[in-house]
């Protein structure tokens, strides 16, 4: 279980603690100043340390640090609950699928801003129409086979990454798909990506440049 971490402190004791039996949480610190690895740590997290700065670094340096079959990623700042990992990672475990992709549904108004709901849904489509996949979130909460993420060859290491893994999964013929998953406001902090018009705008431009160099 990857948890990619940049001054999440406020939210990594909620997280942990709703982390379902089996699944063990590994903490990429990706350059946090506000003590999030030394709490992961005393809360008994695996922590690494990733100093490259990146979604995708962070995410792959957990993938390389990871041991079981299946890995699973997800944000760290509470917005997603760790309870429902297991929604996500059961049709990998029963082969009904080989990457997983939980669909975030909001539980409140606001929690989704408008501006991410309409670039997430641009994106879909693009996805749609170039690979015949049909997603409604490029989401951050996924689950796949660890040796079959490595064999990918996945590349980005910003904000294009999650889009980066769909695309090259689907170029493998993966069976791709989605669960719902709940939605809620972050746990302190500013989201790195919809917590502003420039962080939406740099995600969405790291993705795009995932779909050219797909």
């Amino acid at each position: 279980m990857v948890l990619p971490v940049l001054d999440e402190a406020a939210a990594l004791p909620w997280v942990l603690e709703r982390m379902p039996g089996g699944f063990n949480p590994i903490v990429v610190d990706n350059g946090s100043t506000d003590g999030s690895a030394a709490l992961a740590e005393r809360l008994g997290a695996r922590v690494i340390a990733e100093p490259v700065r990146g979604f995708g670094a962070a995410c792959f340096a957990g993938l390389i640090a990871a041991s079981a079959s299946i890995v699973c990623f997800m944000d760290a700042d509470g917005s997603l609950d760790p309870q429902e990992l297991e929604l996500v990672v059961l049709p990998v475990l029963e082969d009904r699928a080989d990457l997983v992709l939980g669909a975030r549904t909001p539980t409140a108004r606001g929690v989704f801003p408008q501006r991410a709901r309409l670039a997430n849904r641009l994106l879909a489509t693009e996805l749609r129409r170039r690979t015949g996949v049909r997603l409604s979130d490029i989401g951050p909460m996924r689950a796949a086979r660890r040796e079959g993420l490595l064999a990918l060859g996945l590349l980005d290491r910003r904000f294009g990454w999650p889009l980066e893994m769909v695309l090259r999964a689907s170029l493998a013929d993966w069976r791709v798909s989605e669960v719902a998953v709940s939605y809620s406001a972050r746990r302190g902090g500013r989201s790195k990506v919809t917590g502003s018009l420039a962080g939406s705008m740099r995600a969405l431009s790291d993705m795009g440049r995932a779909f050219a160099a797909g």
